[in-house]
């Protein structure tokens, strides 16, 4: 493992960039927004390639935040409806930064701050932190968060995130890497011919700005499903309510792999939902067309500050937020 400068910001911030290696599998994670720079490993002719968008210089992600590249997501992941949520009494209001609602935790979210960075005790891992001030965003507590990065034994990319708040807040962080096991460079083609298995039953319908209308459609008869590996195919923007619900530990739910290349993707989580976006909406500019990645955000649903029968986003004193998500690697 081993730290390096990468840039450095407009005013003079520097970032850098870690990078973890081990059973053939090389993660490099920056500490401007926890970006996931590149993941690389070999496909069934051991052929090495990243298999993540994004930059090979800082300032692409400066010049193109909005698609969240890799990015460290929050404080709120997803939408929350209005730019607004109520907690005990007190009204919340956010920057309505996609269309009417608050999106990934507003105009200079986690994605677009510099984290302290730090390595772990065993050598295979980075923890980044950094002190969200109470209404940073509009969101109110002093939140300590921290987000660690490692590969394991096997070559499996684990964040796991930790949150403490010295007053009522929600929480809801998530990892917004887009995939495309084909190879990821600048020339990737669509990832829309890859194989997409998920394991649920069910999914939160939107109305026309993305918020959920609350309630919980069976994915069965509809191009929802993906119970059983099928092509991803376009214009998925979808949030799917997950069988295993919320778990102590990380369950495998879903599934990715390019026939072509062999590569094979698994995400196992705690969470409760998983956010699949085929990317339609890259726009002209980026170097990469739409479709050239699949995203799979580990979440809690979007719009929960303001859906009381959704699982709960709510962190208070003395409670500590804890998420973890495992990304598998197979060739």
């Amino acid at each position: 493992m081993r730290s390096e400068l990468f840039g450095t910001l407009p005013d003079g911030s520097p970032v850098h960039r870690w990078t973890l290696e081990r059973a053939g599998v090389r993660v490099r994670v920056l500490t401007y927004g926890g970006i996931v720079q590149s993941v690389r490993m070999p496909d069934r002719a051991a052929r090495v390639a990243s298999v993540a968008l994004g930059f090979g210089e800082l300032a692409g992600y400066l010049a193109h935040p909005g698609p969240y590249f890799g990015a460290l997501v929050g404080r709120y992941a997803n939408r929350i409806a209005g730019g607004s949520f109520s907690l005990d009494g007190r009204t919340y209001r956010l920057a309505r930064n996609n269309g009417p609602n608050a999106l990934h935790g507003g105009e200079r979210g986690f994605d677009q701050h510099i984290w302290d960075a730090e390595p772990t005790g065993d050598g295979h891992g980075v923890r980044l932190s950094r002190v969200s001030p109470d209404g940073e965003e509009g969101y109110p507590g002093r939140l300590a968060v921290s987000a660690t990065y490692s590969l394991d034994e096997a070559g499996a990319l684990r964040i796991a995130y930790e949150a403490t708040t010295d007053a009522p807040t929600v929480v809801n962080l998530t990892n917004h890497t887009y995939w495309n096991l084909a190879g990821a460079d600048a020339a990737a083609g669509t990832a829309l011919g890859h194989e997409v298995r998920i394991a649920a039953s069910r999914y939160t319908p939107v109305d026309g700005s993305g918020i959920p209308t609350g309630e919980y459609a069976d994915v069965a008869g509809t191009r929802c499903d993906f119970r059983t590996a099928r092509e991803a195919g376009p214009g998925f923007d979808h949030n799917y309510v997950l069988d295993k619900g919320v778990t102590a530990e990380p369950v495998e739910v879903a599934e990715l792999r390019d026939p072509v290349s062999g590569r094979t993707l698994t995400v196992s989580t705690t969470e409760p939902g998983l956010q699949l976006y085929t990317a339609d909406h890259f726009a002209p500019d980026l170097p990469f067309a739409p479709g050239a990645g699949i995203a799979l955000e580990t979440q809690h649903f979007p719009d929960s500050p303001n859906r009381p029968e959704f699982p709960v986003t709510e962190l208070r004193p003395g409670g500590v937020y804890q998420s973890e998500t495992v990304y598998g690697f197979s060739w």
